[in-house]
């Protein structure tokens, strides 16, 4: 690949579909690198109890409508999901993972740093899971209530994020249940844009007063655009619509930063990966022992 179409800020074609579009090269270079800030875990194999489990909502689409007719050809972003996912299973912790759909997970794969161990080894173990995923209704139906084995609700970010979650009832039925059973919620960069489903049917969001970090607006409308990493303007931006619900967006930029209030556990974007498993491990392991 030639210097100059390496540093090309136009989006790269997708030849799946009319009209759509990767990340330009320019804006690869910049957001992406073959390691993360990885270093270690924890808790390994702190919880061994075989029971606690963490559910996760993945995105099954794949092409983000942009204002201006384009489409992004997105998913979610595989560190978000794979880094913080590693640090709960290397706690002991099994993962269930579901669409809205029960159709597989779409993943940004342009994204995946090739070279970092830990999340390629956490790729390989749930890829089956991301695959053939549940559908959420059906675990909404069966799997949710008081004696649930899931600990905590996990909605890794990438662009996918916004396409559904935040508008689905059975993501609204999912924290319903979350909030009412005192359980985790971990999310980071545009997964947020799945607790707008939270204020479905309500006069005001629960998590009316909260505060949270995730992806800057002013990044998707600004950076992000002018780099070529997403091909035309966003509908609708997150962290505007969170804060008409209430909420209060405590990051300007994207810095790697984390926030965790009351049981809801954010972070502000990939930077965040490592640093949001930290801490949702930290808090799943001390729920665990903390209940004796």
């Amino acid at each position: 690949m030639s210097e100059t179409t390496a540093a090309s800020k136009d989006p790269a074609p997708d030849p799946a579909e009319d009209n759509a579009f990767f990340p330009s090269p320019y804006s690869l270079g910049k957001y992406t690198a073959p390691k993360t800030d990885f270093d270690g875990v924890r808790h390994q194999g702190a919880y061994t109890g075989g029971r606690w489990k963490v559910l996760m909502i993945g995105t099954d689409e794949r092409y983000l409508l942009t204002e201006d007719g384009t489409f992004f050809s997105t998913g979610n972003h595989p560190v978000e999901m794979l880094l913080p996912l590693h640090h709960l299973i290397e706690a002991g912790f099994d993962v269930d993972v579901a669409t809205l759909s029960g159709n597989p997970v779409k993943l940004e794969l342009w994204a995946m740093p090739g070279e970092d161990e830990a999340v390629r080894k956490t790729y390989e173990a749930v890829k089956p899971k991301l695959k053939q995923p549940l559908k959420l209704s059906e675990v909404v139906a069966d799997g949710l209530g008081p004696d649930s084995d899931y600990l905590a609700v996990f909605i890794p970010g990438g662009h996918g994020a916004v396409i559904g979650i935040g508008d689905s009832e059975d993501v609204t039925a999912t924290l319903d249940w979350a909030l009412a059973n005192d359980k985790f919620v971990i999310t980071l960069c545009h997964g947020p844009a799945g607790l707008l489903s939270a204020a479905k049917g309500k006069e005001k969001s629960p998590f009316d007063g909260y505060s949270l970090c995730v992806f800057p607006d002013a990044l998707d409308t600004g950076a992000n655009l002018e780099m070529g990493y997403l091909p035309g303007p966003l509908r609708w931006l997150v962290a505007d619509l969170l804060r008409q619900q209430g909420l209060t967006v405590l990051n300007s930029g994207i810095t790697g930063r984390t926030h965790q209030d009351r049981k809801l556990l954010t972070g502000d974007s990939p930077l965040a990966s490592h640093a949001l498993g930290l801490m949702a491990a930290d808090a799943l392991v001390g729920a665990v022992a903390a209940e004796g």
